[in-house]
């Protein structure tokens, strides 16, 4: 089901390994040229054309763009109870898994009177997009919303596409987890669409069809929703390009193969684009994986979208010559998802470099992650993991250096200030020191 890529023997450059390696052939250049009329639209006509686009693309037409409160809170009246309590637990750790990650404002004293103050200021609205084709994603509800809330953020609002079998509404569970976050500001606007809404905002008499513009634009999505990120980057921040998502497992011989299979399996459960990679130095490894999977793939829930998902050219098996040469490749492929599954997995995950997000050992499974771990799973895909990295509070602040000089240490620097204003030929900027200081 998988295709085999043989790299034993072949010691690649990280350039040439990244162009060898299972990747999906999406061009973001032709989405963003396919996204571009629906912002443009968007932008133009705002709540008309987001009627249009939704019975266009999700073949409903909702009653108003903004989910009204009743609805909201009978979602969690509704909700399961069991799933109730595991949306509990999985708020809880991601609010302390999230709080770790808020930085410290810090001063540093450079002289008596002269002092540079670290601050890091929240924006102010943010808007969260939370996918729902082929699958739905409270999780998503969860990450999204936790990451701003522990960042301070004042106003947030959360866009989802509406649902043909839920009267045009998002998916109830992805209500229910709004509510029980307290986020009332809710939209039945998917895809492109709803990253147009939130960067260029609604204008409309009523507040049904009013959204204010953002300042961050968060959250997973299709390519088309990645590509609508790139193309509003500027008028609105972004956290990463988030796309279809992908798995890499760094294994060796002592790998539980059931493990690994299911391990690989559950992303491609995802979506048919979403790509499993198996990274080992073991044949006999490989051979058990292909066979677990083939099992376990044809009796699954999903099994058309898994098949199509492993056999595509997104996906594969690469053999490597041993675990030094298995590290230098999940870190040029830079994962979203990455699991080692070693002897010493512990030692091995402190010398990957490029990741979204690492799972070590048999009992880091992606899906705790996906779900419950306290982690974020809002992560770069296709190999952006080399420079980006996954959601956090970081993304929903602004780091701003406050200077606060008095009279005295602004002269004890002026000489060298007027010097360096001179090297530049900006003799203006050297006036402005040396006028404060009588000359």
């Amino acid at each position: 089901m998988m295709r085999t890529i043989d790299l034993r023997g072949r010691a690649l450059p990280a350039s040439e390994l990244r162009a060898v390696l299972p990747r999906a052939e999406v061009d973001i250049e032709v989405a963003i040229g396919r996204v571009a009329p629906i912002l443009d639209r968007v932008r133009a006509e705002g709540a008309p054309a987001l009627y249009a686009y939704a019975e266009q693309f999700d073949g409903v037409r909702p009653a108003s763009l903004r989910v009204p409160a009743v609805v909201l809170a009978a979602a969690l009246e509704e909700l399961a109870v069991d799933v109730r309590v595991a949306l509990t637990e999985a708020i809880r750790r991601a609010r302390l898994g999230h709080e770790a990650q808020l930085p410290t404002p810090r001063t540093t004293a450079f002289g008596p009177g002269a002092r540079v103050h670290q601050r890091w200021i929240p924006v102010q609205r943010v808007g969260l997009y939370v996918p729902g084709g082929l699958a739905v994603y409270p999780s998503s509800v969860v990450m999204n919303v936790v990451a701003a809330q522990v960042a301070g953020v004042e106003s947030l609002a959360v866009a989802s596409p509406p649902q043909k079998d839920n009267d045009g509404l998002p998916d109830p569970t992805i209500l229910a987890a709004c509510a029980l976050l307290g986020v009332d500001e809710v939209y039945a606007v998917g895809g492109a669409q709803a990253i147009g809404m939130f960067a260029y905002g609604l204008r409309s008499e009523g507040p049904e069809d009013s959204c204010e513009p953002v300042d961050v634009v968060t959250g997973p999505g299709n390519i088309y929703v990645a590509a609508a990120k790139r193309a509003v980057l500027g008028v609105v921040g972004i956290d990463a390009e988030a796309g279809t998502t992908e798995i890499a497992v760094l294994a060796d011989a002592g790998a539980d193969p059931r493990f690994v299979a299911a391990d690989l399996i559950s992303q491609a459960e995802h979506d048919p684009a979403a790509a499993s990679v198996l990274v080992t130095d073991s044949e006999d490894l490989a051979a058990a994986v292909a066979k677990e999977i083939e099992t376990r793939a044809t009796t699954a829930k999903h099994a058309a979208r898994i098949r199509a998902a492993l056999s595509g050219p997104q996906s594969g098996v690469v053999l490597v010559d041993d675990l030094d040469h298995g590290i230098d490749v999940v870190n040029a492929y830079a994962a979203e998802h990455l699991e080692i599954q070693t002897a010493d997995a512990a030692a091995d995950a402190a010398r990957i470099r490029n990741a979204g997000a690492i799972f070590v050992g048999p009992y880091s499974p992606v899906p705790l992650g996906d779900y419950i771990a306290g982690s974020n799973h809002v992560l770069p895909t296709g190999g952006t993991a080399r420079f980006a990295s996954g959601l956090g509070v970081q993304a929903y602040l602004k780091s701003v250096q406050v200077i606060d000089y008095d009279e005295a240490a602004l002269k004890e620097v002026t000489d060298d200030l007027v010097a360096l204003a001179e090297s530049e030929d900006l003799p203006a900027h050297g006036e402005a020191a040396l006028l404060r200081r009588g000359d």
